[in-house]
Protein backbone atom coordinates (compact mmCIF):
# COMPACT_ATOMS: atom_id res chain seq x y z
CA UNK A 1 0.00 0.00 0.00
CA UNK A 2 1.19 3.59 -0.93
CA UNK A 3 0.95 5.75 2.48
CA UNK A 4 1.03 9.51 2.42
CA UNK A 5 2.75 10.28 6.16
CA UNK A 6 2.22 14.19 7.27
CA UNK A 7 5.55 14.82 8.85
CA UNK A 8 5.96 18.01 10.93
CA UNK A 9 9.61 17.26 11.73
CA UNK A 10 8.99 16.08 15.34
CA UNK A 11 9.24 12.46 16.84
CA UNK A 12 6.19 10.94 16.84
CA UNK A 13 5.62 11.45 13.05
CA UNK A 14 8.84 10.68 11.88
CA UNK A 15 8.38 6.97 13.90
CA UNK A 16 5.28 6.50 12.19
CA UNK A 17 6.71 6.59 8.69
CA UNK A 18 9.39 4.19 10.05
CA UNK A 19 6.85 1.35 11.06
CA UNK A 20 5.16 1.90 8.08
CA UNK A 21 8.13 1.97 6.00
CA UNK A 22 8.96 -1.17 8.20
CA UNK A 23 6.11 -3.04 7.41
CA UNK A 24 6.60 -3.19 3.71
CA UNK A 25 4.20 -0.25 2.84
CA UNK A 26 5.72 2.59 0.27
CA UNK A 27 5.67 5.64 2.42
CA UNK A 28 5.93 9.22 1.14
CA UNK A 29 6.40 12.07 3.09
CA UNK A 30 4.55 15.62 2.87
CA UNK A 31 5.24 18.37 5.12
CA UNK A 32 2.39 21.00 4.95
CA UNK A 33 3.92 24.86 5.29
CA UNK A 34 1.43 27.40 6.37
CA UNK A 35 3.85 30.35 7.14
CA UNK A 36 4.01 33.11 4.05
CA UNK A 37 7.15 34.36 2.82
CA UNK A 38 7.59 37.83 4.13
CA UNK A 39 5.04 37.54 6.56
CA UNK A 40 5.22 40.88 8.77
CA UNK A 41 4.71 38.94 12.22
CA UNK A 42 8.14 37.45 11.71
CA UNK A 43 9.55 40.73 13.58
CA UNK A 44 7.54 39.68 16.51
CA UNK A 45 7.52 36.27 17.12
CA UNK A 46 9.33 35.57 19.88
CA UNK A 47 9.69 31.95 20.70
CA UNK A 48 9.37 28.54 17.99
CA UNK A 49 5.77 27.37 17.40
CA UNK A 50 3.59 25.68 14.69
CA UNK A 51 2.84 29.51 13.11
CA UNK A 52 5.80 30.87 12.92
CA UNK A 53 9.06 31.42 10.35
CA UNK A 54 10.64 28.86 12.04
CA UNK A 55 8.73 26.18 10.41
CA UNK A 56 11.97 26.38 7.68
CA UNK A 57 13.62 24.18 10.44
CA UNK A 58 10.88 21.54 10.82
CA UNK A 59 10.65 21.41 7.52
CA UNK A 60 14.72 20.87 7.18
CA UNK A 61 13.99 17.85 9.82
CA UNK A 62 11.05 16.43 7.78
CA UNK A 63 13.96 16.13 5.04
CA UNK A 64 16.19 14.68 7.13
CA UNK A 65 13.64 11.97 8.17
CA UNK A 66 12.45 11.33 4.81
CA UNK A 67 16.37 11.29 3.80
CA UNK A 68 17.29 8.63 6.43
CA UNK A 69 14.05 6.13 6.09
CA UNK A 70 15.02 6.36 2.31
CA UNK A 71 11.15 7.95 1.51
CA UNK A 72 9.66 10.21 -1.32
CA UNK A 73 9.22 14.13 0.22
CA UNK A 74 7.19 16.95 -0.38
CA UNK A 75 6.87 20.16 1.09
CA UNK A 76 3.11 21.66 0.44
CA UNK A 77 2.03 25.05 0.57
CA UNK A 78 -0.83 25.05 2.54
CA UNK A 79 -0.40 28.86 3.85
CA UNK A 80 -3.08 30.56 1.81
CA UNK A 81 -5.66 27.89 3.72
CA UNK A 82 -4.19 28.24 6.86
CA UNK A 83 -4.81 31.87 6.81
CA UNK A 84 -8.65 31.33 5.39
CA UNK A 85 -9.90 29.25 8.14
CA UNK A 86 -7.58 28.79 11.34
CA UNK A 87 -6.48 32.58 11.19
CA UNK A 88 -9.92 33.91 10.11
CA UNK A 89 -11.47 31.34 12.84
CA UNK A 90 -9.40 32.80 15.69
CA UNK A 91 -9.38 36.35 14.54
CA UNK A 92 -13.44 36.07 14.95
CA UNK A 93 -13.67 33.98 17.91
CA UNK A 94 -11.32 36.21 19.91
CA UNK A 95 -13.11 39.47 18.86
CA UNK A 96 -16.70 38.05 19.47
CA UNK A 97 -15.38 37.05 23.41
CA UNK A 98 -14.86 34.03 23.33
CA UNK A 99 -11.71 31.90 23.15
CA UNK A 100 -11.11 29.62 20.24
CA UNK A 101 -8.81 26.45 19.68
CA UNK A 102 -6.68 26.93 16.41
CA UNK A 103 -5.32 23.34 16.69
CA UNK A 104 -9.15 21.59 16.31
CA UNK A 105 -9.66 23.57 13.55
CA UNK A 106 -6.12 22.95 11.65
CA UNK A 107 -6.68 19.18 11.94
CA UNK A 108 -10.01 18.79 10.33
CA UNK A 109 -9.44 21.58 7.68
CA UNK A 110 -5.79 21.73 7.30
CA UNK A 111 -4.10 19.10 8.35
CA UNK A 112 -6.18 16.49 7.22
CA UNK A 113 -8.18 18.53 4.74
CA UNK A 114 -6.25 21.19 2.77
CA UNK A 115 -2.70 18.97 2.70
CA UNK A 116 -4.31 15.87 1.57
CA UNK A 117 -6.69 17.25 -0.99
CA UNK A 118 -3.51 18.99 -2.22
CA UNK A 119 -0.91 16.43 -2.44
CA UNK A 120 -3.37 14.80 -5.09
CA UNK A 121 -3.84 18.14 -7.05
CA UNK A 122 -0.25 17.66 -7.12
CA UNK A 123 -0.06 14.75 -8.79
CA UNK A 124 0.98 12.45 -5.42
CA UNK A 125 -0.73 9.23 -5.51
CA UNK A 126 -1.46 7.72 -2.47
CA UNK A 127 -4.31 5.00 -0.86
CA UNK A 128 -4.25 6.07 2.82
CA UNK A 129 -3.28 8.99 5.25
CA UNK A 130 -0.78 8.58 8.36
CA UNK A 131 -0.15 10.90 11.04
CA UNK A 132 1.42 11.12 14.42
CA UNK A 133 -1.09 11.37 16.70
CA UNK A 134 -2.16 9.31 19.37
CA UNK A 135 -5.68 8.15 18.24
CA UNK A 136 -7.34 4.79 17.06
CA UNK A 137 -9.41 4.66 14.24
CA UNK A 138 -11.89 1.48 13.92
CA UNK A 139 -14.57 -0.10 11.50
CA UNK A 140 -17.34 -1.03 12.83
CA UNK A 141 -20.81 -1.92 10.79
CA UNK A 142 -19.78 -0.11 7.71
CA UNK A 143 -18.77 3.45 10.22
CA UNK A 144 -15.17 4.23 11.24
CA UNK A 145 -14.88 5.22 14.74
CA UNK A 146 -12.39 7.27 16.71
CA UNK A 147 -11.07 5.65 19.67
CA UNK A 148 -8.66 6.99 22.11
CA UNK A 149 -5.52 6.07 22.55
CA UNK A 150 -3.56 3.13 24.71
CA UNK A 151 -1.50 5.72 26.09
CA UNK A 152 -3.84 7.83 28.17
CA UNK A 153 -1.57 10.35 28.93
CA UNK A 154 -0.83 10.85 25.26
CA UNK A 155 -4.15 11.01 23.56
CA UNK A 156 -5.15 13.79 21.39
CA UNK A 157 -8.59 12.47 20.38
CA UNK A 158 -9.74 15.98 21.82
CA UNK A 159 -8.48 17.54 19.05
CA UNK A 160 -9.81 15.20 16.04
CA UNK A 161 -13.63 15.51 17.30
CA UNK A 162 -14.27 17.12 14.18
CA UNK A 163 -13.18 14.73 11.19
CA UNK A 164 -15.76 13.30 9.11
CA UNK A 165 -16.44 9.28 7.57
CA UNK A 166 -14.84 10.50 4.57
CA UNK A 167 -10.99 11.81 6.57
CA UNK A 168 -11.66 8.42 8.96
CA UNK A 169 -11.94 6.34 6.08
CA UNK A 170 -8.88 6.93 4.84
CA UNK A 171 -6.42 7.63 8.03
CA UNK A 172 -4.01 5.19 10.00
CA UNK A 173 -2.99 6.03 13.09
CA UNK A 174 0.21 3.67 13.67
CA UNK A 175 0.97 5.05 17.20
CA UNK A 176 -2.35 4.67 18.49
CA UNK A 177 -1.50 1.11 20.15
CA UNK A 178 1.92 2.62 21.38
CA UNK A 179 3.16 3.83 24.65
CA UNK A 180 5.32 6.95 23.93
CA UNK A 181 8.11 5.77 26.09
CA UNK A 182 8.05 2.78 23.19
CA UNK A 183 7.91 5.62 20.46
CA UNK A 184 11.02 7.37 22.31
CA UNK A 185 13.13 4.13 22.61
CA UNK A 186 12.62 3.52 18.47
CA UNK A 187 13.61 6.90 18.10
CA UNK A 188 17.09 5.85 19.76
CA UNK A 189 17.27 2.62 18.58
CA UNK A 190 17.28 4.23 15.12
CA UNK A 191 18.92 7.23 15.76
CA UNK A 192 16.12 9.60 13.96
CA UNK A 193 17.20 12.19 16.61
CA UNK A 194 19.00 12.48 20.20
CA UNK A 195 17.61 12.57 23.42
CA UNK A 196 17.18 15.86 23.95
CA UNK A 197 14.76 16.18 20.77
CA UNK A 198 11.63 17.97 22.42
CA UNK A 199 7.83 17.50 22.28
CA UNK A 200 4.99 19.75 19.97
CA UNK A 201 5.37 23.21 20.33
CA UNK A 202 2.73 25.96 21.18
CA UNK A 203 0.12 27.79 18.10
CA UNK A 204 1.89 30.65 18.23
CA UNK A 205 5.00 32.30 19.56
CA UNK A 206 4.32 35.80 19.63
CA UNK A 207 1.93 37.41 21.83
CA UNK A 208 -2.16 36.20 19.89
CA UNK A 209 -2.87 40.25 19.63
CA UNK A 210 -0.59 40.11 16.80
CA UNK A 211 -2.99 38.01 15.10
CA UNK A 212 -6.40 39.85 15.60
CA UNK A 213 -5.27 43.23 13.97
CA UNK A 214 -6.87 45.47 16.34
CA UNK A 215 -5.86 48.08 18.31
CA UNK A 216 -6.07 48.75 22.23
CA UNK A 217 -9.32 49.84 23.43
CA UNK A 218 -10.01 50.63 27.11
CA UNK A 219 -13.03 49.06 28.68
CA UNK A 220 -14.82 48.27 32.01
CA UNK A 221 -13.77 45.58 34.53
CA UNK A 222 -16.55 45.40 36.55
CA UNK A 223 -18.61 42.37 38.82
CA UNK A 224 -21.84 40.59 38.00
CA UNK A 225 -23.83 42.95 39.49
CA UNK A 226 -22.20 45.82 37.36
CA UNK A 227 -19.79 47.44 39.77
CA UNK A 228 -16.82 48.88 38.24
CA UNK A 229 -13.39 48.01 39.81
CA UNK A 230 -10.62 48.60 36.86
CA UNK A 231 -10.22 49.33 33.31
CA UNK A 232 -8.47 47.17 30.78
CA UNK A 233 -6.95 47.65 27.38
CA UNK A 234 -9.30 45.37 25.09
CA UNK A 235 -11.42 41.98 26.62
CA UNK A 236 -9.54 39.74 23.89
CA UNK A 237 -6.64 40.19 26.24
CA UNK A 238 -8.40 37.47 28.56
CA UNK A 239 -9.91 34.25 29.35
CA UNK A 240 -12.33 32.31 31.49
CA UNK A 241 -11.38 31.28 34.86
CA UNK A 242 -8.02 33.73 34.11
CA UNK A 243 -6.95 35.30 37.84
CA UNK A 244 -3.27 36.67 37.02
CA UNK A 245 -2.89 40.11 35.43
CA UNK A 246 -5.87 41.62 36.44
CA UNK A 247 -4.70 44.35 37.81
CA UNK A 248 -7.74 44.69 40.22
CA UNK A 249 -7.27 44.68 44.07
CA UNK A 250 -9.60 43.10 45.90
CA UNK A 251 -10.54 41.17 50.00
CA UNK A 252 -10.22 38.19 47.82
CA UNK A 253 -8.45 36.87 44.41
CA UNK A 254 -10.59 37.72 41.72
CA UNK A 255 -11.39 35.71 38.22
CA UNK A 256 -12.70 36.31 34.70
CA UNK A 257 -16.07 34.74 34.39
CA UNK A 258 -17.43 36.35 31.20
CA UNK A 259 -16.26 38.82 28.47
CA UNK A 260 -18.85 40.83 27.02
CA UNK A 261 -17.55 41.91 23.35
CA UNK A 262 -20.50 44.74 23.23
CA UNK A 263 -20.08 46.76 26.00
CA UNK A 264 -16.27 45.95 25.86
CA UNK A 265 -16.53 44.66 29.37
CA UNK A 266 -14.65 41.78 31.66
CA UNK A 267 -16.24 40.71 34.35
CA UNK A 268 -14.79 39.21 37.24
CA UNK A 269 -16.07 37.64 40.52
CA UNK A 270 -15.32 34.98 43.21
CA UNK A 271 -13.66 31.29 42.50
CA UNK A 272 -17.33 30.18 43.20
CA UNK A 273 -18.64 32.04 40.66
CA UNK A 274 -16.04 30.45 37.76
CA UNK A 275 -18.47 27.15 38.32
CA UNK A 276 -21.19 26.02 36.33
CA UNK A 277 -22.96 22.57 35.69
CA UNK A 278 -24.29 23.38 32.08
CA UNK A 279 -23.17 24.80 28.88
CA UNK A 280 -24.52 24.53 25.64
CA UNK A 281 -22.80 23.31 22.07
CA UNK A 282 -23.09 24.87 18.75
CA UNK A 283 -21.26 23.30 15.41
CA UNK A 284 -21.46 20.00 16.26
CA UNK A 285 -19.78 16.76 14.31
CA UNK A 286 -21.05 13.58 15.35
CA UNK A 287 -18.75 10.58 14.56
CA UNK A 288 -20.30 7.41 16.15
CA UNK A 289 -23.77 8.42 14.35
CA UNK A 290 -25.54 10.83 12.51
CA UNK A 291 -27.20 12.28 14.91
CA UNK A 292 -27.88 12.79 18.63
CA UNK A 293 -31.71 11.73 18.31
CA UNK A 294 -32.70 12.22 21.87
CA UNK A 295 -31.10 12.55 26.01
CA UNK A 296 -27.49 10.70 26.34
CA UNK A 297 -25.53 9.98 28.97
CA UNK A 298 -22.13 10.34 28.38
CA UNK A 299 -18.85 11.56 29.42
CA UNK A 300 -17.20 14.72 27.89
CA UNK A 301 -14.26 17.20 28.02
CA UNK A 302 -14.00 20.76 27.91
CA UNK A 303 -10.28 20.90 27.56
CA UNK A 304 -7.69 18.67 25.88
CA UNK A 305 -5.86 18.27 29.64
CA UNK A 306 -9.19 17.55 31.47
CA UNK A 307 -10.27 14.10 32.56
CA UNK A 308 -13.48 13.62 30.81
CA UNK A 309 -16.69 14.06 33.41
CA UNK A 310 -19.97 12.17 33.20
CA UNK A 311 -23.25 14.34 31.52
CA UNK A 312 -26.26 13.99 30.25
CA UNK A 313 -26.58 15.61 26.26
CA UNK A 314 -29.85 16.59 25.21
CA UNK A 315 -30.57 17.67 21.90
CA UNK A 316 -31.56 20.90 21.06
CA UNK A 317 -33.34 23.17 17.94
CA UNK A 318 -30.83 24.27 15.36
CA UNK A 319 -28.48 21.23 15.21
CA UNK A 320 -27.35 22.29 19.44
CA UNK A 321 -27.31 20.44 22.38
CA UNK A 322 -27.49 21.23 26.47
CA UNK A 323 -24.61 19.54 28.27
CA UNK A 324 -25.59 18.60 31.84
CA UNK A 325 -22.38 17.67 34.16
CA UNK A 326 -22.97 15.19 36.96
CA UNK A 327 -20.77 17.81 39.63
CA UNK A 328 -20.09 21.60 38.59
CA UNK A 329 -16.82 22.24 36.31
CA UNK A 330 -14.72 25.23 36.51
CA UNK A 331 -14.01 27.86 33.69
CA UNK A 332 -16.40 26.38 30.62
CA UNK A 333 -15.04 28.47 28.21
CA UNK A 334 -17.41 29.96 25.27
CA UNK A 335 -15.48 29.10 21.99
CA UNK A 336 -13.73 25.77 23.39
CA UNK A 337 -14.77 22.36 21.98
CA UNK A 338 -16.61 20.20 24.13
CA UNK A 339 -15.95 16.61 23.06
CA UNK A 340 -18.15 13.90 23.98
CA UNK A 341 -17.01 10.12 24.71
CA UNK A 342 -18.61 6.86 25.81
CA UNK A 343 -15.52 4.58 27.44
CA UNK A 344 -12.70 4.73 24.42
CA UNK A 345 -15.27 5.67 21.67
CA UNK A 346 -15.31 9.51 20.63
CA UNK A 347 -19.09 10.19 20.17
CA UNK A 348 -18.85 13.83 18.55
CA UNK A 349 -18.43 16.91 19.72
CA UNK A 350 -19.07 21.09 19.74
CA UNK A 351 -17.75 24.52 20.35
CA UNK A 352 -19.31 26.03 23.52
CA UNK A 353 -21.23 29.14 23.15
Amino acid sequence: MRILVGLSGGIDSAIAALLLKNMGHEVVGATMSIWREGNPLAEVVKHKACFGPNEEQDIAEARRISDLLGIEYHLLDCAQEYEAIVLENFKSEYLAGRTPNPCVWCNSFIKFGALPKIARERGIDFDKFATGHYARVVEEGGRFLLKTAADSHKDQTYFLYRLNQEQLSTLIFPLGEMEKSEVRRLTLEYNLFDAEKGESQDFYGGDYSDLLETDPRQGEIVTPDGKVVGVHSGYWNYTIGQRRGLGVAAERPLYVVALDAEKNQVIVGYEEETFKEVLKAEQLNWIAFDNLEGPLEASAKIRSTSRAKSVLISPLSDDKVEVKFAEPQKAITPGQSVVFYQDEVVLGGGVIY
